[in-house]
C-alpha cells in the first residue's frame, strides 16, 4: 500500500467513524429532549420510537449495513463501551460472524459477553472450519457443541484439526477453502471446471496440482490459464519448484517465505506430501500486525491487548506484573546508590551526573535488543554467527563509548572544572555502554533458548541492568578516584 493509498483509507475509515459518531450523538439528544417533555409514559416512549428510531437509528442501521465488516469492526474498537453495544445492536446478525472476526480480542470479550447461546451460534455458523477455530477460544464450550453438531462430517474433521495446532504455528493459519486439479486434463477442461464455481475462493492466483491420492504436484497460475491454447496440458505447464508449507512450521517461517518471494498463496502438506490445505497473503499480514503489536505491548510491560475503554480496574490489572518488577529494580538501584551515600555527600555533583549515565546506557542496549530481536526474526542470527554479532556490538558500544563519554566528560570539566570528575564520567560512560551491548544481546537470546518471546518486558530488564550497572560503576570509580 502506498503512503496516498494508506493516508486515504484512514482518511476513509475515519470519515465514516465520524459519521457514527454524530449519528449517535444526535440519537442521544432526540431522546434527552424525549425524556426532558412533560408527557405521560406512553406519550414519550411514542414520541422517542418517532423521533430516533425512525430516524436517526435508521440512518446508522442503513449506513452499517454498507460498510466492509473491517471497518465496522475499526469502528466498535473506537466507540466506548455504551455506543459499542448500541452500534453492535443495529448490526444485521447475520454479519456478526466475519465481524467478530475482525475486531480485537479485548473488544470481541465484550461483544460476546451480550449474546445469548443461540446468538453466538448462529455467528459461528456462519463461518469456515479456520475462522471457527480462530474463535474457539473465546465461545463458551456449549455454543462449541451445538457449532460442531450443525456441521458436516468432513468440516468436523477440519474444525478439529485447525483447533489442534498451536497460535504460532502455520496449521492455524491455514484455511481448506481451495482448488486442485489433475495434472493429465486440458486447461479447457479445467476453465470449464472453475465456471462452475459462483466465485473463487478468496485470493486465488493459483490451482494445485494433484495425483490420485492428492499428492502435490505442483500448481498452475491462473494467468496460464489464461493466454495458453485450451488444449495444452496441465502437467506441461504447472510450476514443480514451489514454496511448500507444513503445519507444525512456524508461523513466522510462513511470514518470512511470503516476504521474501511475494506470494499470494502457498500450499500445505502433510508428511506424506498430500495437500492438506493453504496459506493466503492476507491471513499471513494479520499475523505480522498481530505479532508487531503484541511485540509492542510486550516490549511495555503490558500482558495482553488492552481495550482502551475497558475498566480501570481491568486496565490497571493489565498493567501489574511489569510495574511491581520495575518497582522492585527501582529498589535494587536505590540501594546502589544508597551504599555510596559518603561519595555523594562529598561530591554532589555526583547526583546530577549519575542519570546520564545510566540514559545513554540504556537508550544503547534498546538500539542493541531490537536489532537482535529483529535478526531472530528474519532469522540472520544463528550459533554460528552469534559470537561475532557479540564482537560487533560490543565494539560499537566501546567506540560509542569513547566519543559520547568523552562528550559528556568535557560536560562534566565545563561545569565543575574537575578533570579527574571528567575522566570518571567518560569511563563510566564507555563501561556502562559496553555492559547495555552485552545485556542487550543476551537478554533476548537467552529468553529465546527457553521458548520464550524475546521481547516480552526486555526494556523493562535492560533498564533495571543499564542503571544498576551504571550507578555502581559511576559511583564506584567515583569513590576510587575522586575520594580515596
Amino acid at each position: 500500500m502506498t503512503e496516498s493509498s494508506e493516508h486515504h483509507y484512514t482518511d476513509h475509515v475515519q470519515d465514516h467513524l465520524k459519521q457514527v459518531e454524530s449519528l449517535l450523538a444526535k440519537h442521544a439528544l432526540v431522546e434527552e429532549v424525549a425524556r426532558k417533555e412533560a408527557l405521560p409514559r406512553e406519550d414519550r416512549h411514542a414520541l422517542i420510537d418517532k423521533l430516533v428510531h425512525k430516524q436517526h437509528l435508521t440512518m446508522l442501521r442503513s449506513k452499517l449495513d454498507d460498510m466492509h465488516a473491517a471497518d465496522i469492526a475499526y469502528i466498535l474498537e473506537a466507540l466506548p463501551i455504551e455506543q459499542r453495544l448500541q452500534v453492535w445492536d443495529l448490526v444485521k446478525s447475520e454479519r456478526d460472524g466475519e465481524i467478530l472476526i475482525e475486531v480485537s480480542d479485548s473488544v470481541r470479550e465484550s461483544l460476546i459477553a451480550t449474546m445469548n447461546r443461540e446468538e453466538l451460534s448462529a455467528a459461528a455458523g456462519q463461518l469456515d472450519a479456520d475462522e471457527i477455530a480462530d474463535l474457539a477460544p473465546d465461545l463458551p464450550q456449549s455454543v462449541m457443541r451445538d457449532v460442531f453438531k450443525s456441521l458436516s462430517i468432513e468440516e468436523r474433521e477440519r474444525l478439529r484439526s485447525a483447533m489442534s495446532y498451536s497460535d504460532d504455528s502455520v496449521g492455524a493459519l491455514m484455511d481448506f477453502n481451495m482448488i486442485h486439479i489433475r495434472e493429465d486434463v486440458t486447461l479447457e477442461v479445467v476453465s470449464r471446471y472453475l465456471r462452475r464455481f459462483d466465485e473463487l475462493p478468496d485470493h486465488t492466483d493459483q490451482i494445485f496440482v494433484v495425483d490420485r491420492d492428492d499428492k502435490l504436484k505442483g500448481v498452475l497460475p491462473l494467468n496460464r490459464i489464461v493466454v495458453n491454447e485450451p488444449e495444452a496440458i496441465v502437467g506441461t505447464l504447472m510450476l514443480t519448484d514451489i514454496i511448500q508449507l507444513h503445519p507444525d512450521d512456524k508461523a513466522e517461517t510462513a511470514a518470512t517465505a511470503f516476504e521474501r518471494y511475494d506470494l499470494v498463496s502457498a500450499p500445505v502438506v502433510d508428511e506424506d506430501g498430500k495437500l492438506y490445505g493453504r496459506v493466503t497473503v492476507n491471513v499471513v499480514l494479520d499475523y505480522i500486525r498481530d505479532e508487531s503489536e503484541t511485540d509492542l505491548l510486550n516490549q511495555a510491560g503490558l500482558l495482553e491487548e488492552e481495550d482502551i475503554f475497558a475498566s480501570v480496574w481491568k486496565s490497571a490489572k493489565n498493567r501489574w506484573v511489569w510495574l511491581a518488577l520495575n518497582l522492585c529494580t527501582a529498589f535494587f538501584a536505590s540501594r546502589v546508590i544508597g551504599n555510596f551515600e559518603g561519595t555523594i555527600e562529598k561530591f554532589v555533583a555526583l547526583a546530577t551526573l549519575m542519570p546520564i549515565v545510566a540514559g545513554i546506557a540504556g537508550n544503547s542496549a534498546n538500539q542493541t535488543t531490537t536489532i537482535i530481536i529483529r535478526s531472530m526474526a528474519l532469522g540472520q542470527l544463528t550459533q554460528t554467527n552469534a559470537s561475532r554479532l557479540l564482537f560487533k556490538e560490543m565494539a560499537i558500544s566501546g567506540l560509542n563509548g569513547l566519543v559520547w563519554g568523552g562528550v559528556a566528560g568535557l560536560f562534566a570539566y565545563y561545569l565543575y572544572h574537575n578533570v579527574t570528575l571528567g575522566l570518571v564520567m567518560m569511563s563510566a560512560m564507555l563501561l556502562n555502554l559496553m555492559v547495555g551491548a552485552l545485556v542487550g544481546l543476551m537478554i533476548p537470546m537467552i529468553m529465546h533458548k527457553f521458548g520464550r518471546d524475546p521481547a516480552i518486558g526486555s526494556s523493562v530488564l535492560l533498564t533495571a541492568i543499564t542503571d544498576s550497572g551504571g550507578f555502581f560503576i559511576f559511583l564506584g570509580l567515583a569513590t576510587i578516584f575522586l575520594v580515596h
